[in-house]
């Protein structure tokens, strides 16, 4: 008996410890957050966790059946403008967001809608994500609307009265600049939830004037200030005299605009910073400018610093860190390291001790020449990674040019003797173009890697284009055409061309828009570009006038023009052929896995094509992508990203090789989810374009699963495969 007893207790605890690895997902931190480490079914983060490592330990899904996965539902917002969200999704529901900023729940297994919300504010920025918070009882939705941060109820939608004012917070407030009217931030990615506060960082305008990028943490339940990380530090505080004195009053963003990342046992957000304003010349900001171009490690109960890394030392070429870090932990000489890795906009990949900030590589400091620019003092010095080699090349060079034609390549040739090209931090001239390579948008962008606990291994996807910029005298004359050249020709360029299709052409903008949508474009900002709520209304008039064409050549008021820089960037231009391809050999996109243990890489590929290229047997060429990975159990990475072909991928994780892709209705430049509900598993992605001009755009989330083997079962709508 006491044998029989025995075995029943091992059998009831062997039992038990199965039901823990099931059913561990309902375990939570006191955010509302899984913890780290235990079983999930559910992607209740931007990135899967607070790691933001964009891995699942779900693998129904693997290399065997993943050429079986078919549309299971989709949930079409009805709306145009494309989108950048990944949703969230928690105990069988979906959160997400459309392209105007409505927010949405949909039950998870079928796409039915549950309830939306609409603030009546027509969002025009993008908004890549939602959070998550619950007590156990009290369940909220923590999402952006342009300059607002919404508490909704999980249930309902409907905003929570209790939480600041109605449900809201104006994120122009508290940052010492006024007007807060007149401020110009907008929450474009998620904020981080720990304990009982909520952190958020937000976008900033790249010209001046610009708001500092505080980053802000405010009480979840009431909507109250808790902490303010000053990232253009005030007097008394570590970093002001990497300014000019009392720079904080005057100068303007260093903010955290690509979200952040937890490690909750740790306590400790790490928030990477953008370039300080103006992006392309510092004269009014001499010094390194801490904590512009930063990886921040605070305390995330206090908002104190407990180290930081500033990648780009007096940023002139807009090298903003562009996505929240992930965590992992590595191996190194039998012992386990927790770490933090950090991609960038040039190709690199930082790797640091995440307690201490102890870099994980060796970084070396190299020497840059200095600026020919009056006014201007380049650092002398930037730190670069000797390990892992650069995911994306460096110089651009006369062997690196296009060969798609004879006749592209021969005008390639021409263009390119006419710039300045000798590598990265080379600042810019006045009257003759320099080329950035790997180009503003990288190298890694906004979506992120994904990193695979079980192997140590980042995923990056990343862009291989080339652009050039230039600097120019600023006329300061009081005038429609000075405030155009000071505000907007930093990206459309001094004669309006622009940089299509990433930036728009202003040639005969009043032929598409009325002057009406021009002011409130303006006024708002609407895609990439950020809002001018500080023109005054005299100003926005003259320059809606100058912008359409009107004879008006001069303010009807005395008022200054918004920056009195004297020097001012000539604007982005992309480095393309007639045809419109990249003017560089391909590949123009990569998928690169990078075994951080030890360094080196495991595999990489071109991400991408042209369709119109491929069709004529020119494939594999790679292209612009933006949306980030996710890596399964199963063995799988799933991306979408790819501009032009509007794909949805599946890799072997080990091997790189594609094991399945389907055609969504428009372009994924999101980040895919998964998630498992009633046993079955699902991968979820946005769906909504708007980066090729060639294309319509959308908002369509589209979820695949394996069909059931239920002959009753409607797996739901076909899509190409």
């Amino acid at each position: 008996m006491k044998l029989l007893a025995t075995c029943a207790s091992i059998l009831a605890a062997v039992i038990a410890l199965l039901l823990v690895g099931r059913f561990a997902h309902a375990a939570k931190h006191p955010s509302g957050i899984r913890i780290p480490g235990q079983e999930r079914l559910d992607w209740p983060a931007y990135g899967g966790t607070s790691e933001n490592n964009h891995y699942s330990r779900l693998s129904q899904i693997n290399r065997t059946n993943v050429k079986s996965l078919a549309v299971a539902w989709s949930f079409d917002t009805q709306e145009k403008g494309g989108l950048q969200s990944s949703p969230i999704i928690v105990e069988g529901v979906l959160y997400g967001i459309t392209p105007t900023q409505k927010i949405f729940a949909l039950d998870a297994t079928s796409g039915k809608l549950l309830w939306k919300f609409d603030s009546g504010i027509p969002g025009t920025q993008p908004d890549r994500g939602l959070a998550y918070w619950t007590d156990g009882n009290d369940k909220r939705i923590l999402v952006g609307v342009m300059h607002f941060l919404y508490a909704l109820d999980a249930a309902t939608g409907k905003p929570i009265p209790i939480f600041a004012n109605e449900g809201r917070i104006d994120l122009r407030e508290n940052l010492g600049r006024e007007p807060a009217s007149a401020q110009s931030v907008d929450l474009t990615s998620p904020p981080v939830v720990f304990k009982d506060l909520v952190i958020v960082g937000g976008r900033n305008p790249e010209t001046l004037p610009a708001p500092p990028g505080d980053i802000r943490a405010y009480d979840v339940r009431t909507g109250k200030l808790r902490w303010a990380f000053h990232t253009i530090p005030r007097p008394g505080e570590f970093g002001y005299d990497t300014w000019p004195k009392d720079a904080w009053k005057t100068s303007g963003a260093a903010n955290n605009w690509a979200g952040m990342t937890l490690d909750p046992q740790r306590e400790i957000l790490y928030a990477p910073t953008g370039s300080a304003a103006f992006d392309f010349y510092g004269a009014d900001r001499l010094g390194d400018d801490l904590f512009a171009n930063c990886l921040l490690a605070l305390n995330a109960q206090t908002g104190e610093r407990i180290w930081h890394f500033q990648g780009v030392h007096h940023d002139l070429w807009d090298r903003d860190f562009p996505s929240p870090p992930a965590l992992l932990t590595l191996k190194r000489d039998g012992k386990e390291i927790d770490a933090v890795a950090q991609t960038t906009k040039q190709g690199f990949v930082y790797l640091f001790d995440r307690a201490n900030g102890k870099p994980l590589f060796p970084i070396e400091p190299r020497k840059y020449p200095q600026s020919t620019v009056p006014g201007e003092v380049a650092a002398s010095e930037q730190p670069l990674p000797l390990r892992p080699a650069p995911f994306a090349r460096q110089l651009l060079t006369e062997d690196l040019l296009t060969s798609r034609t004879p006749e592209a390549h021969r005008w390639a040739l021409e263009q390119f003797k006419k710039f300045r090209s000798e590598g990265q931090f080379i600042p810019f001239s006045v009257g003759k173009d320099t080329v950035i390579f790997p180009g503003f948008d990288g190298g890694a962008e906004w979506g992120g890697p994904a990193v695979d606990p079980e192997t140590a291994i980042i995923y990056i996807n990343s862009n291989e284009m080339a652009w050039t910029g230039a600097l120019a005298p600023n006329s300061g004359e009081n005038s429609p055409r000075a405030i155009y050249m000071s505000q907007c020709s930093v990206c459309h360029a001094e004669k309006m061309t622009g940089s299509p299709p990433a930036i728009p052409s202003l040639i005969g903008v009043a032929d598409r828009l009325t002057s009406a949508q021009i002011a409130a474009t303006v006024k708002s900002g609407k895609g990439r570009m950020p809002g001018f709520p500080n023109l005054t209304e005299d100003q926005l008039s003259a320059l809606v006038n100058f912008l359409t064409g009107g004879q008006s050549k001069e303010l009807a008021s005395s008022a200054p023009p918004p920056s009195s820089m004297k020097y001012r960037f000539t604007g982005y231009h992309k480095f393309l052929d007639p045809d419109g391809y990249p003017a560089v050999a391909p590949p123009w996109g990569t998928l690169n896995a990078i075994n951080l243990n030890t360094g080196e890489y495991v595999w990489k590929i071109p991400l991408g094509e042209y369709p119109e290229l491929a069709g004529k047997g020119q494939k594999n060429t790679g292209s612009e992508n933006y949306g980030g990975p996710i890596v399964t159990a199963g063995g799988l990475l799933f991306i979408g990203a790819t501009d032009f072909d509007k794909k949805f991928r599946a890799f072997d994780k080990s091997t790189g090789g594609l094991l399945w892709e389907a055609t969504l209705p428009f372009s994924g430049n999101a980040t895919p989810a998964t998630y498992e509900v009633n046993g079955r598993q699902f991968v979820v992605i946005a769906a909504g374009g708007g980066k090729d001009p060639q294309s319509p755009s959308g908002g369509v989330y589209v979820a695949f699963a394996l069909p059931r083997e239920s002959p009753d079962t409607n797996p739901g709508p076909e899509l190409k495969h």
